[in-house]
């Protein structure tokens, strides 16, 4: 059996951006096998888990082995191809078929470079270059070339390449693409360096103004964005993305992108208390108006992460002032409240009664501090 492997892709592209002086953490390692046939991987013991091509997980390191592949387009969108994987195809032929010459370098196992393609010299240079014409065929890698831009933001994406995003956009390819695909890689693009260059690259190469023209990013939200550091949530990420968005079209743009449901209504709570002058409430009753309307009170965890992103799009001064008064309702004993009751019709209002003023004590307590 003529049976030989190597890793490809990321892992190699990123451990020579870490030698080349750019840290970055490796993913798993993905590997290519050559010279060998699914049976020949089953009597290896590797366990078959692709549905479209050959792909098995080692038996042992749980890490993903894929039969080297060809692939021709036989239809319309990022699912038009037909596969051909056989232990005759090259190494050198299943990295033709890949994305960027970054992406489409390998190394065997005694750590020796295969680089058919350039890859090496443009991750020197900075460029993000498609291997071959073959890029033009999948229109999800609209996306993924944003997203290596947002991972990579010293890059550039070489004039060839940008050309090429440009006739894909405008040759109605990406109209191909499923919500679910398109979200995947927004959600990925948020953990990137710099999410807004993501956003910045499909307003270049149109596909914002075709798929989602409502979608604009501003200072705001770019600034937001970026600065949101590692230890923000994906929800108040995506918020950010979104802050600039008109209010009245947020709500059909969310639809359009299927997100998650905590993402979208973050994403609408964030919008709305942008705009909605909550922050102006001083007294108790005032307060306690708006901790209802932003569910503070039953969803504690949402609304200190909504304070905190105020706070860094610099909307609010601090968030300790809703915290405590938040925490004053909570502290409250609503059952005793309710049994000391002498008319039970009255119970609500001496509910509101006792908030009101445990919040007034939190707004004394906190003027005092400051």
């Amino acid at each position: 059996m003529s049976l030989k492997k190597y890793i490809v892709g990321g892992w190699v592209r990123d451990k020579l951006l870490t030698e080349l002086g750019h840290p970055i953490q490796s993913n798993d390692k993905d590997w290519v096998v050559t010279g060998a046939t699914p049976e020949e991987m089953l009597r290896l013991n590797f366990v078959p888990v692709g549905n479209d091509f050959p792909v098995f997980l080692h038996p042992k390191t749980h890490e993903e082995y894929a039969l080297a592949r060809t692939e021709r387009k036989s239809g319309h969108g990022y699912k038009g191809f037909t596969f051909f994987a056989d232990p005759s195809v090259t190494l050198e032929q299943d990295l033709l078929r890949r994305d960027l010459t970054v992406n489409a370098m390998a190394m065997d196992e005694e750590g020796h470079l295969i680089d058919p393609y350039g890859g090496f010299e443009d991750l020197k240079k900075g460029v993000l270059r498609h291997v071959s014409a073959a890029f033009e065929e999948d229109p999800l890698r609209v996306l993924r070339v944003s997203r290596f831009r947002a991972k990579l933001p010293w890059f550039r994406i070489a004039e060839e390449t940008k050309a090429m995003l440009k006739r894909m956009v405008e040759s109605g390819e990406v109209d191909a693409l499923v919500p679910g695909r398109v979200t995947a890689e927004i959600r990925k693009a948020l953990k990137e360096a710099k999410p807004s260059i993501f956003f910045d690259e499909l307003e270049t190469n149109g596909f914002m103004g075709r798929v989602y023209p409502e979608w604009k990013q501003t200072e705001l939200s770019r600034s937001l964005l970026d600065g949101l550091s590692s230890g923000f949530t994906e929800e108040e990420k995506f918020a950010a993305s979104v802050a600039s968005v008109d209010p009245n079209k947020l709500p059909a743009l969310l639809e359009a992108l299927r997100m998650p449901k905590k993402l979208t209504e973050f994403a609408l709570l964030f919008s709305e208390s942008l705009r909605d002058g909550f922050e102006c409430a001083s007294d108790g009753k005032g307060v306690l108006s708006v901790l209802r309307r932003k569910d503070a009170l039953r969803r504690p965890e949402r609304f200190a992460q909504l304070l905190r992103l105020l706070k860094e799009a610099h909307h609010i001064d601090s968030e300790k002032k809703w915290l405590m008064s938040a925490e004053a309702v909570r502290s409250l004993d609503f059952r005793s409240i309710s049994a000391a009751a002498p008319d039970k019709s009255r119970v609500p209002e001496l509910i509101e009664e006792a908030s009101v003023r445990a919040i007034d004590k939190a707004l004394d307590k906190f003027a005092d501090q400051h």
